[in-house]
């Protein structure tokens, strides 16, 4: 119970919040004090979390690297230049499984090209939280429930020029975190939300050292909608609107080994929480609590956007220095991938957010095989710090390929 209690604390302090309090407690600063931990929470943060093995093996890069079936969640444009007509994957992961054994993440993806320059593809990602029990303050059962949340998004992709792409997403999310108890004498409700992405991708051949390869880029908008609440009359939660961009280099060595260096940066695009003063009976002009650092995160998606580039309070050693927090705020992927004759592949990858905004430090691991049809990936996470929540995470990927099943069912002439 205890390390049921723990787990979903990890869970709503990275996002989920169920009232408007969740909006506004930010971390109160005694100035002098040196407190620097300032983490940016948003509500349904499940749609960070990388769902494939390949980037999971990455680093969580992905945004640059060549397409597959499960570019939705990294970069749908790159859907405009996959080679296959039709696709489809099924990835799994234990979430947490180091604090409880029921928090699952599963994921499913699909595409279709249609002519030589579009393409449009779905995918549906589903997180359970795995089975509570409500309790009141003596402790008696009030209710059982099993916590969970999906989001259902729709893509269309199309080659803009020979080498550039673009791809605009559709998202509908539902939370659904309570079951309807009352937090604080309010009734909750499951939480809707709908958002969408704005991607653009860009690839060209090139030779460097004598080696054919590619060299690509890639960028994405994501997650960019409405605000969610989950009571009636609380305030609503931002998102996790994310600007995602980065690069990708692609060597052919020889006709049977292929390899592949990648690097992603990843910001939020929401504001960032500022310091209040301590003396909870403060008020500035319009009435609210007054801040003493930083600016007003209750701000509508658009200002949120535009205000997380400069709003960070940058109190760091006691010193204003708000660039050096807005640097701070980026996080960071390494990737790497080797593929041998097609059909064998070795990846890894390092992935580092600051430990003020949130300290997920972790080596990926992964293999891959391509088969005839089918695709397998494995990805393994292990972080250089002791009992963080994610070590030991574990990644399946089950992907499939339509095109050559069909070959193969196809009669050949004799």
């Amino acid at each position: 119970m205890i390390k049921r209690i723990f787990a979903l604390s990890f869970v709503f302090l990275t996002g989920l919040s169920l009232s408007s309090q969740a909006q506004s407690t930010t971390t109160d600063v005694l100035l002098g004090q040196n407190t620097e931990v300032n983490t940016i929470t948003t509500a349904v943060p499940f749609l960070l979390i990388t769902p494939d093995s390949r980037g999971g093996a990455m680093g969580d890069a992905g945004v640059a690297t060549s397409p597959d079936a499960n570019s939705m969640h990294y970069n749908p444009a790159k859907y405009a230049f996959i080679e296959n007509d039709m696709g489809f994957s099924v990835s799994y992961s234990p979430w947490l499984s180091n604090l409880i054994d029921d928090i699952h993440l599963l994921y499913a993806s699909y595409f279709q090209r249609f002519g030589k320059f579009q393409t449009v593809a779905g995918s549906l990602r589903y997180f359970s939280l795995g089975d509570i029990t409500f309790t009141d303050i003596v402790g008696n059962t009030t209710g059982q429930f099993k916590p969970n949340e999906f989001a259902l998004d729709f893509a269309y992709s199309r080659l803009l020029t020979k080498n550039f792409s673009g791809a605009i997403s559709l998202r509908y999310i539902h939370s659904n975190l309570t079951g309807g108890i009352f937090v604080e004498g309010i009734e909750s409700r499951p939480g809707n939300a709908v958002s969408s992405d704005v991607a653009f991708f860009y690839q060209r051949d090139v030779d460097y050292f004598n080696y054919d390869g590619k060299l690509a880029f890639g960028i994405n908008l994501s997650n960019m909608g409405s605000k969610i609440s989950y009571t009636a009359n609380a305030q609503k939660d931002f998102l996790p609107a994310n600007l995602k961009l980065g690069g990708a280099y692609t060597m052919e060595i020889d006709d049977y080994n292929r390899f592949t260096f990648t690097v992603d940066l990843n910001k939020l695009l929401v504001p960032t929480p500022p310091y209040y003063n301590p003396d909870n009976t403060a008020i500035d002009a319009d009435g609210n609590r007054e801040i003493l650092y930083g600016m007003n995160p209750n701000v509508s998606v658009v200002s949120g956007i535009f205000q997380s580039f400069y709003d960070a309070p940058g109190i760091i050693d006691g010193q204003i220095q708000v660039a050096r927090e807005e640097f701070r705020e980026i996080n960071y992927s390494f990737g790497a991938e080797y593929w041998y004759a097609n059909q064998f592949a070795l990846r890894g990858g390092y992935f580092f957010e600051h430990p003020t905004k949130g300290n997920r430090q972790f080596f990926t691991l992964g293999l891959g095989m391509q088969l005839n049809v089918f695709s397998l990936d494995f990805s393994y996470l292990m972080s250089p710090i002791a009992r963080h929540p994610l070590a030991n995470t574990l990644r399946f990927t089950l992907g499939f390929n339509f095109e050559n099943f069909q070959n193969n069912q196809t009669p050949k002439n004799i």
